[in-house]
């Protein structure tokens, strides 16, 4: 509304009109009425360039009291030498409006500027009708002044609840938007501390378990030379011997685990790398089966959750399931959504007997947390599936709590 250009355009059109009607003397006035509303005609002028447009480029509390005096003269003036001159009100009462910094003062200035026109015609219809129309001559002042200051305040109060509406969407936006990132931050802080809880749980059933095992074994085997039995101690050494190198190698596996996503995007490299090296360690057969689309739309956040879920579910199958076969399929889309689905041959489990564990807890949580769905089906001697799917990028408004799960589930590590 303080587009300088467009005031400046309304204030030249409704001056220039007026202008042309003094010019042509469309009223037949007066030789002195004429000068009279050319010099009401320079005053408006002035109070738009010298107080009105300085306020709207830098509101003043004394802005709009300034101009609505100054405009209610030259109205008043200018009405009474050429009525023509009232439609300078087109222009007037927006101005008033804009300057006033509430409702009440936009509601006086409106109507001591409505004062001024019916002032001015009221004058001049009383000259021009002559003494004894002097009731009639006020009347069509009070009709015109009436009219005009009912519309400015009608048009004034709606065009004013339209800006607070806007102004109040606006905040709640605001609000929104805030909260929206107070949510997605509060969001990784929970995937923070669940990935950390996570590990800590996998270096207590691996790592903190077979270092308490060699720890009673360095003992006994010392005991074990100090009471001369050599040969005892050589196979307790054997066996501490042996379970290094399983801490080792469980040591690696966690941290294989808890390694970033490769660098690239090519979500099917990536996991082709991991079946191969699957396929190294545990002697598996891993059937891949890639549905990928072309356009890379897959989030890196998707990318990172897909190839956790696929690290895990083939450790839980190397670690448990005695299986010789492992099928993997991946399917995404151009919208970013991801499907991955793992089955395997393995002994498969009663889900009544599934002992407790951090594998497939941790694989939901994370699936949860990036709004998809996770399904875990086995039985015994039937093998077990793994299901993840993952929405489309940008469908996940916030993370959802992993609610208990209704399915049946594979043995976890």
């Amino acid at each position: 509304m303080r587009a300088m250009k467009w005031w400046d355009l309304g204030v030249a059109a409704a001056t220039s009109a007026v202008a042309a009607a003094i010019a042509l003397d469309i009223s037949g006035a007066s030789g002195p009425d004429v000068v009279i509303a050319a010099c009401a005609l320079v005053l408006f002028v002035a109070a738009y360039v010298f107080i009105a447009r300085p306020g709207l480029i830098r509101p003043r509390s004394w802005s709009q009291p300034a101009f609505v005096a100054v405009t209610a003269i030259a109205l008043a003036a200018g009405c009474a030498g050429q009525p023509f001159f009232a439609v300078t009100q087109a222009v007037v009462y927006p101005l008033v409006w804009v300057l006033s910094a509430q409702r009440r003062r936009a509601i006086v200035g409106t109507v001591v500027i409505g004062f001024g026109v019916f002032v001015g015609f009221a004058f001049f219809a009383g000259v021009t009708e002559g003494g004894d129309r002097v009731v009639a001559a006020l009347a069509t002042a009070g009709a015109t002044a009436g009219f005009g200051v009912a519309f400015a305040i009608a048009f004034g109060l709606w065009i004013a609840g339209i800006v607070e509406y806007g102004e109040e969407r606006a905040r709640l936006v605001a609000e929104l938007t805030a909260a929206q990132g107070e949510i997605e931050a509060l969001s990784l802080d929970r995937g923070a501390a669940a990935e950390r809880e996570r590990l800590s749980r996998d270096i207590h059933d691996t790592l903190a378990q077979t270092l308490a095992g060699l720890t009673l074994l360095a003992e006994r085997a010392g005991r074990q030379l100090e009471s001369g039995r050599a040969d005892a101690a050589a196979e307790t050494i054997g066996t501490v011997e042996r379970l290094s190198r399983d801490a080792l190698a469980e040591a690696r596996e966690i941290v294989a685990r808890t390694a970033a996503v490769p660098s690239d995007t090519a979500l099917g490299d990536a996991v082709q790398r991991l079946a191969d090296r699957f396929r190294a360690e545990a002697g598996l057969t891993i059937d891949l089966v890639l549905d990928l689309d072309a356009s890379g739309a897959v989030p890196r956040e998707t990318q990172l959750v897909v190839l956790r879920c696929l690290q895990e579910a083939l450790s839980n199958v190397r670690k448990h399931a005695a299986a010789t076969t492992v099928s993997v399929g991946l399917t995404t889309t151009a919208a970013g959504a991801a499907t991955l689905e793992v089955r395997d041959d393995g002994r498969g489990f009663d889900p009544a007997d599934r002992p407790d564990g951090f594998g497939l807890d941790g694989m939901r949580d994370r699936v949860a947390l990036a709004g998809g769905a996770f399904e875990a089906v086995s039985a015994p001697d039937a093998g077990t599936t793994l299901s993840v799917t993952l929405p489309a990028a940008g469908a996940v408004s916030a993370p959802s709590v992993p609610a208990a799960s209704t399915s049946t589930e594979a043995v976890t590590p």
